[in-house]
């Protein structure tokens, strides 16, 4: 960033006490974007959210919010740790205007969410009571079920659909669900659902009972013939798929209390990993969602845009260096990953609303195969420098050039710096 303002060869001290002394609210960053999302859906769309959890590798040991977390790309059979930041991240989904189905996830929120550090074993049990009182509302899915309530404050006269994964389906957030919203989460094959609890007119003494009878598990279900399968379309993997799906609704879960919910089945589709080989199935999908009334359409798409907020971490980590900056404390670690990860969604935001896609640059001889339609982060970028940097080549730049008109090849052309920063920002 200090390079892209023309600062670094100044004193950039300035520039990181901006973070370190707590001189903007880093949350009112993302509520024009909240707001815009919010005026370009139609009137009778919900507003679709997903919320998840990132780790990013640090070295230090006395960076603020640093602990040791379980490596997500480690393999399956082993748990391996490495030393990072947890960081809470909300993306909202912007429907495409071109292709039905096709949709962006935009950062909406993001926040420092370090975990609470334990004390001494030899510390005294006030310090242990004090731990214990304040470990259960650091946790991050609390935390997140609290930015799901923010975000219903901040829209209004609109549905939420959020979708979570795994981790988050659990009782901090699904007891907790704010009016006029609707959370979908993964659950698990073996999960204990119970049918609704018969009436009690008649009883007069004993508790109120929130569970009927056990029901089968959702593999149980996945595996029985009596339960007919739906067929659901949807958009996925850059094309609309037909989805086989089995609804068991409305049912009870523990996870939720005494809220009713839906249970959804999905079957695998079926796959090559290559032409002529044989055909590939991945596991099945059982989701839970804490509105049986919604429609199943909206609840299977919803849950397949989470997929989202992964494809933002990956741009956040790799495209705009987000963890790279080296500040370590408590003020920075918030204040300055929250500033790239806003600028990272005006960034797709105003690519969203300009139609950047319809004057993206043409890509290199040499690749060969056919572009994507969706216009993606690094494209969004290389259009921004050379909306950024072409002005400046079109002054005192002939030097680099042959001034030869009997040249026989494009290397030696009058603009051949023109073409190779434009080659160059774009490749």
């Amino acid at each position: 960033m200090l390079s892209a303002g023309g600062k670094q060869f100044e004193d950039w001290s300035a520039a990181y006490r901006i973070f370190e002394k707590n001189r903007f609210d880093r949350q009112l960053l993302f509520e024009p974007i909240i707001s815009a999302i919010h005026e370009m859906l139609p009137d009778d769309s919900p507003f679709y959210a997903a919320i998840d959890d990132t780790t990013i590798r640090k070295c230090g040991k006395k960076i603020s919010g640093t602990a040791w977390k379980r490596d997500p790309l480690g393999p399956v059979w082993r748990n391996n740790f490495i030393w990072g930041q947890r960081y809470l991240q909300m993306s909202a989904i912007a429907p495409d205007k071109v292709e039905e189905g096709r949709a962006r996830g935009i950062p909406i929120d993001f926040i420092h969410a370090p975990t609470l550090k334990k004390p001494h074993k030899n510390a005294s049990q006030a310090k242990w009571d004090e731990y214990n009182s304040a470990v259960k509302p650091d946790k991050v899915t609390v935390l997140g079920a609290k930015r799901l309530g923010k975000l219903r404050e901040q829209v209004q006269g609109r549905k939420i659909i959020c979708s979570v994964d795994g981790a988050f389906t659990n009782k901090e957030v699904f007891r907790y669900v704010p009016a006029n919203t609707a959370i979908i989460g993964r659950i698990r094959k073996d999960a204990a659902i119970f049918d609704l609890p018969y009436s009690q007119d008649g009883q007069r003494r004993g508790r109120k009972k929130y569970y009927g009878d056990k029901l089968p598990t959702p593999e149980q279900s996945r595996q029985n013939d009596k339960i007919p399968w739906q067929q659901v379309r949807a958009y996925a993997a850059g094309k609309m798929h037909d989805f086989d799906v089995k609804v068991i609704s409305p049912v009870r879960w523990k996870g939720a209390g005494e809220r009713d919910v839906l249970v959804l089945i999905i079957r695998p589709l079926a796959y090559r990993p290559k032409n002529g080989a044989r055909l590939s199935y991945r596991n099945p999908a059982y989701l839970i969602c804490s509105d049986p009334t919604l429609p199943i359409e909206q609840i299977l798409q919803g849950y397949l845009w989470r997929w989202e907020v992964e494809v933002n971490f990956r741009d956040e980590k790799t495209l705009m260096g987000v963890g790279n900056a080296g500040v370590r404390t408590e003020a920075a670690v918030q204040n300055l990953p929250a500033f790239q990860v806003a600028t990272y969604a005006y960034m797709l935001m105003a690519a969203e609303l300009s139609g950047a896609a319809l004057s993206n640059l043409p890509s290199p001889k040499w690749r060969n195969y056919t572009p994507s339609a969706r216009l993606s982060t690094n494209n969004i970028q290389s259009l921004f420098r050379s909306e950024f940097w072409f002005p400046n080549t079109l002054q005192n730049k002939s030097g680099f050039a042959l001034n030869s008109s009997d040249a026989q090849t494009h290397f030696f052309s009058m603009h051949s710096a023109n073409s190779a920063i434009l080659s160059a920002v774009n490749g």
